[in-house]
């Protein structure tokens, strides 16, 4: 697999690196060459919150503390839920031409464990896309799909400001606050508690391991990246459109993720829907399922006739009977 590095280091925006894997994606990984071909990256920013492309920035982001505190809100193309990063945290990215999105998951998160696994850390795989350390979380993961090409990318909590973590995505009210942080800190491990590797040693040890090639952008990659990076940071891309809508409908489902489905009704019938969560999404989601589902009664036999079969073939582990009932809220 092939490291890929930038020609000089300088501190970056978290858009950059976002913008970055889509460019190795699009312009540098080689499929003819297999595995081999394969792309490897990490990187680090300054406090920033990053929310899943179908999340609600509303829903998921403190905002007024993010401003007073000086951290970055942006959205990401992959699914999954809000995270926070910071300096002392390590953003992973992985590129492959694979297109078995729940092969290349689990190779990637295999990967990540078994290199924690070397270093006497008791690591393993957990539920969707985490890696554990006994019963606390690690390193949480996520991807998307572009043609001919997979995305994964995750953070591995070296350290953290545990303030800033609970602080951007919960209320700022000192009690709140304080509770959060101790709650937090018993579900998530930090790395440094079970390693003796410094940060950078670390970082070291994870390219070696991983990595048997090494691939230096050019200042022309840079510009190019630059230029693609501005779609990352718009207000029209960060922000989204919320349309109107008649009805909110919430779930949770296991092992798919939380679902806020918002319905617009006109004349007794779906004129829009808008599918907001932490869920994954493995295929076209307007064209394969939501396009479906405009002009249609909210009713159960109407919805399943126009519906596909294989739901999860469009939103990771989605059973077709558990989304017909979140739409009506049965």
């Amino acid at each position: 697999m092939k490291y890929i590095e930038l020609p000089a280091e300088q501190p970056r925006q978290l858009t950059f690196y976002l913008a970055m894997e889509e460019y190795v994606a699009r312009h540098v990984l080689e499929p003819s060459e297999g595995v081999n071909g394969d792309c490897f990256f990490m990187w680090q920013v300054d406090p920033s919150v990053i929310f899943g492309r179908n999340q609600l920035l509303e829903n998921e982001v403190n905002m007024n503390y993010c401003r007073e505190h000086g951290i970055g809100i942006y959205r990401r193309k992959s699914g999954g839920g809000c995270v926070y990063a910071d300096r002392n945290n390590i953003m992973f990215s992985y590129i492959t031409a694979e297109q078995n999105v729940g092969f290349t998951f689990n190779r990637y998160v295999n990967m990540v464990v078994h290199v924690l696994q070397r270093l006497g850390v008791d690591a393993r795989a957990s539920g969707r896309n985490d890696v554990m350390i006994g019963d606390c979380k690690v390193s949480g993961n996520a991807f998307y799909k572009m043609p001919g090409r997979s995305i994964v990318h995750g953070t591995m909590l070296y350290d953290t400001d545990m303030l800033n973590m609970v602080g951007a995505i919960t209320p700022t009210d000192a009690k709140l606050l304080s509770k959060g942080i101790q709650s937090v800190r018993q579900r998530i491990a930090l790395l440094k508690d079970y390693i003796t590797l410094t940060l950078d040693e670390f970082k070291d040890y994870v390219r070696q391991q991983l990595c048997d090639d090494t691939l230096t952008l050019t200042a022309a990659d840079v510009s190019a990246i630059e230029e693609l990076e501005q779609e990352y940071r718009s207000d029209a891309f960060i922000y989204g459109n919320n349309p109107a809508f008649t009805l909110v409908h919430r779930r949770r489902m296991e092992g798919v993720g939380d679902f806020e489905a918002r319905i617009s009704m006109k004349n007794d019938v779906i004129s829009n829907v808008n599918l907001v969560g932490d869920y994954f999404l493995v295929g076209e989601l307007d064209h394969q399922l939501l396009d479906k589902l405009r002009g249609l009664p909210l009713e159960h036999d109407a919805l399943s006739r126009a519906l596909p079969d294989r739901i999860d073939d469009i939103i990771m582990n989605l059973d077709k009977e558990d989304f017909i009932d979140l739409l009506i809220q049965q």
